[in-house]
Parts: structure tokens; C-alpha cells; sequence
């Protein structure tokens, strides 16, 4: 039977529930607490007569009798991403404005306008403002798509950057922020479409940090599979749930996910939710696959000489992102796309019934694996998941897992390594992520590689060794035309919306 450890319970999250407004309005006109203004290095020149050369902050500047150019010499704003100054203001229909640096003169990627959401959240958040405004000192020759894609990613900065996990926490912050408007970004239906798409996202987001923020002795598979089903409620027309546990599983012949999950006292849960859309028929049929690993101590290949143990609890990051795709897209509602999310969860621990080092496991499509290290069995409960997927009728399968350290150390923390065979897949995806502000790299397949997984005694061994670890990881994932991520910790959720 399932127990709690600590006796733990998370309080209830404490989302930001923020009214978006879009407004075509001069920005003196606009009435709130907080007015945050992104500012470049360009936008700070002066003329010969040290007078601003933009209009908008020569016009603040002189309502405040040249105090803005007093505090920007005396803070030594210079306009570089992330600075900030603020002062208070009198006569204005705004209390407080906040500079915020953005270097606008140059073409932003998506992930610098959210890098530049998240900052104006950060400078605005000591005052805690209940309405804001956000606009830029100089929108240059901007067309209305580029408008509405800046705005998009800038939302979602301000967003993600509003929220912070405190369930855990006996004291608790308040989110104060009700209100963000939008000044000079355009108005108009497609941007409310937009910006709507943003909140849901941003919700999908939100809850897969949740789920990589709690700790293992809360998030066990069994409440994974169950925050999961939750998600259904409300979208019963759209999202359907599956949970299969030990005894199903064993009738479906998962041996290597099993032989995992068999050293703990808190049992698998294999979950498979459904997306079909609400309306139409599904032409497009997809997979998002998450390794579900609650905890992973690496069995008798013990974590030990700083591999970090106290943070395996991120180990479920892929199934966080896949969940949280679920989320965004139950609320997004797409046509024409029906959607897989499967998750094999369960912990990787040591005990006398326990998978030992030289064990021999049997995947669900008849292939045996030699366990020659038990630290690497996120590609064991991957197979099987991925051969239940095959059986799915999709068309496409994206698997997200934080694998291998040895992509971390390849690519850092802030990079996805992609692996695929598939090229039509992998454009599908880096034009997708690029959209979506995500950073992925395409990393070679060298199927050489593979001499160093096969075994004397069984079909494969479960790891090639140190050299070429995540190419050998994703050479054992190679079972059909699927494109895998071995992410740092969760891959964010937007990239996968935008496919």
C-alpha cells in the first residue's frame, strides 16, 4: 500500500488570475499603479543640447521637471537587458514608472521579449502593483504579426515571472497583479485570440512546474497519475484518461518498465491521456511521451560523488511537459489534431526484490535487455511506453526525458539535445521551438555507436558506456520514426504547441 512520508500535503497553488488588455493609447493617458516602459541604448541618446531625441521620454521628462534624467545618469541605466530604474511620479495618472531595459534597436528573438517580460515582472514586483501597463519608448517599423508575436512572448515573461511556487511554504506570497495592459501593441480580435492562447499556455507551464517543484515523498506515481487524470475534469469532451496499474501492465508484458519500478514500495502507474478535437476529424495523429521517473537513487548503481541525488526528483521533468502540453492544449481546444500523452511512471530505488546490475529484462515487443548498469533505466521504461505508443495508430512521437547527463554536460542546462532519423520531424520541431523562444540542437545518431550496446547474453545491453552516452541512450530509443529530447530538467511546454 501507497504511504505518505513527512506527513507532507501541498497547499493550494496561488496562480496569477490577470485580466489582459490590449489599448491604442499615448502612454501619459494611461491610468494604474505601475506604467513599465522598455527602454534601449538608443532610446537614451541626447541631443546637443542633452535633451532626449525619443519622444516619449523627453515628454516624461519634462513633466517631472528632468528627474528622469537625473535618476538614469545617477543609477547608470544604460538601457542593457535586464536593468531597471524606477521612480515615483505626481500629476501622472500612473504612481510609479519603471524603466526596463530592452534592447529594441536590434531584432529580438521570442526568448529575449520573454527574457524582457520576465524582467519587467522582476523590477515592477517589490511595488506590488495591482495594475500595469507595458509599453516601449520606441516601437520602430514593427508589422502587425510582429506585434502580436512580441506581445505573445512578452505576456508570457510577465506571466511566468508573476508566479512563484510557494505550496510548500508555511508563508505565503501574495500575487497582487490583477491587471496588465498592453499599450501600442495593436488591438483587435486576432490579438485577444493571442494573448488568450497565452494565458492557457502559460496555466500548462504553471502546472508542470508544479510538478517538477514537488518533492518525491508528495509526487509518487500513484499521485502523479492521479494529478493527471484531474486534468480531465472540465474538458471531458476533449481529454480522456487511461491509468493502468502493476497487474495490467504485466498483462501488456512491460517487463523492462517493471523491472524498474520493482524495488519500490510505492507501485507504477502507467497514464495515457487522449486530446481529440472537439469538433471535425483528427487528420494529424500525434505522441508526446514523458519518462515519468518520480525519484531515481540509480538502484544498486547507487547516485553517489556529486550525481546529485537530492534532485532526482526532476526526473519526471519529460512527463511534467507532457502533462502540461495536455493542460494547455485541453484548454487551447485545436482542430484537426488528436494527441497521445503516455507516461510509465514509477521510482528507481534498492531493495531485495530489486532489478540488480546483470539482470536480464524483457520489453513489451519480445527484445531482452542485459541490465549492466541500473542508473540507466529511464530508456527501459521508455521502451515499453514507446512500443504501447506504436500501437496508437499516430503518426508522429516526440519523447521528452531528462536522459543523460552527458548531454547536460555536452549542451548545458538551457539546451535540448534533439535526436531523430527523421528529418521532416526534426524540422517540424526546431522551427516550432524557434517560435516558441525554445533552444534545441540537433545531435548526430552514429550508428557505429550501437556495436557498444550489444550484448553476449541478450539482444542489448541498457548503456554503451560513458563515450557517446546520450547518441548510445537514443540509439536504444530508436524502436520507430520518432524524434526524442534529452532535456537538462523539463523541456518548457511551448515548443510543443507550436508544432
Amino acid at each position: 500500500m501507497e504511504h505518505s512520508l513527512g506527513l507532507t500535503s501541498p497547499l493550494e497553488s496561488i496562480l496569477p488570475k490577470v485580466k489582459i488588455s490590449a489599448k491604442e493609447i499615448d502612454f501619459n493617458e494611461w491610468k494604474g499603479d505601475t506604467l513599465a516602459i522598455g527602454v534601449s541604448s538608443a532610446d537614451l541618446d541626447k541631443d546637443e543640447e542633452t535633451v532626449f531625441k525619443n519622444s516619449n521620454l523627453r515628454t516624461i521628462n519634462k513633466i517631472v521637471n528632468g528627474t528622469l534624467a537625473s535618476v538614469i545618469l545617477e543609477e547608470d541605466f544604460t538601457g542593457k537587458a535586464g536593468q531597471s530604474v524606477a521612480l515615483r511620479l505626481v500629476g501622472l495618472g500612473f504612481k510609479r514608472l519603471v524603466l526596463v531595459g530592452c534592447e529594441t534597436s536590434t531584432v529580438l528573438s521570442s526568448v529575449k521579449w520573454k527574457n524582457f517580460g520576465e524582467s519587467v515582472a522582476t523590477a515592477t514586483k517589490s511595488a506590488q502593483p495591482y495594475t500595469l501597463g507595458v509599453t516601449l519608448a520606441d516601437f520602430g517599423n514593427l508589422s502587425d504579426d510582429q506585434l502580436q508575436q512580441r506581445a505573445h512572448s512578452l505576456v508570457t515573461g510577465i506571466i511566468l515571472g508573476t508566479y512563484e511556487d510557494s505550496r510548500f511554504k508555511s508563508e505565503r506570497k501574495k500575487v497582487f497583479l490583477e491587471t496588465l495592459d498592453l499599450i501600442g501593441f495593436g488591438t483587435g480580435e486576432e490579438l485577444e485570440k493571442k494573448l488568450t492562447k497565452t494565458q492557457n499556455l502559460c496555466l500548462g507551464i504553471f502546472f508542470s512546474r508544479e510538478l517538477v517543484n514537488a518533492p518525491a515523498n508528495v509526487l509518487t506515481p500513484a499521485k502523479l497519475a492521479a494529478e493527471a487524470s484531474q486534468l480531465c475534469v472540465g474538458f471531458e469532451d476533449v481529454l480522456s484518461a487511461q491509468v493502468f496499474d502493476e497487474c495490467k501492465c504485466r498483462e501488456l508484458k512491460m517487463g523492462a518498465y517493471l523491472g524498474v519500478a520493482a524495488a519500490s514500495s510505492n507501485p507504477p502507474r502507467f497514464i495515457h491521456l487522449q486530446y481529440k478535437p472537439p469538433k471535425g476529424t483528427a487528420n494529424t495523429k500525434l505522441a508526446i511521451v514523458g519518462k515519468g521517473l518520480t525519484f531515481d537513487s540509480g538502484g544498486y548503481n547507487l547516485k553517489v560523488g556529486g550525481a546529485s541525488i537530492e534532485l532526482m526528483k526532476f526526473d519526471m521533468g519529460g512527463a511534467a511537459a507532457a502533462f502540461g502540453a495536455a493542460k494547455a492544449i485541453a484548454a487551447i481546444r485545436p482542430l484537426g489534431v488528436e494527441v497521445h500523452f503516455i507516461v510509465a511512471a514509477c521510482e528507481n530505488m534498492i531493495s531485495g526484490a530489486g532489478m540488480r546490475p546483470g539482470d536480464i529484462v524483457t520489453a513489451s515487443n519480445g527484445k531482452t535487455i542485459e541490465v549492466n548498469n541500473t542508473d540507466a533505466e529511464g530508456r527501459l521504461t521508455l521502451a515499453d511506453a514507446l512500443v504501447y505508443t506504436c500501437k496508437q495508430g499516430v503518426h508522429k512521437i516526440v519523447d521528452l526525458a531528462t536522459l543523460t547527463g552527458a548531454c547536460v554536460v555536452a549542451l548545458g542546462n538551457d539546451i535540448a539535445g534533439m535526436f531523430t532519423l527523421n528529418d521532416d520531424l526534426a524540422k517540424e520541431l526546431v522551427e516550432s521551438s524557434e517560435r516558441a523562444g525554445e533552444k534545441l540542437w540537433r545531435m548526430p545518431m552514429e550508428e557505429n555507436y550501437w556495436e557498444a550496446m550489444k550484448s553476449s547474453v541478450a539482444d542489448m545491453v541498457n548503456t554503451g558506456g560513458r563515450p557517446g552516452g546520450s547518441i548510445t541512450a537514443s540509439l536504444f530509443l530508436k524502436q520507430v520514426p520518432q524524434l526524442h529530447l534529452d532535456v537538462g530538467l523539463d523541456l518548457v511546454v511551448k515548443c510543443l504547441l507550436t508544432c
